[in-house]
């Protein structure tokens, strides 16, 4: 039997969609950071987790306890 996993990860062009933006927007704001991406080659991939994070307006050290 098969199982189907759920990927961890986003690409870029999913994420934009998800966040409402525009192709040139969403890669101007993955280069300043404000999108967090993984680059693999020549993929940017958005973490799940971190879109979430986005979404519910927390900052990575909010939800990490404030740990740096």
């Amino acid at each position: 039997m098969a199982h189907k996993t759920e990927c961890a990860t986003l690409t870029l062009e999913e994420a934009r969609r998800v966040l409402g933006l525009g192709r040139t927007a969403a890669y101007d704001a993955a280069r300043r950071k404000e999108i967090p991406v993984l680059r693999i080659g020549r993929r940017l991939l958005v973490p799940k987790v971190a879109l979430e994070r986005l979404l519910k307006g927390e900052s990575r050290e909010e939800s990490d306890g404030g740990a740096v």
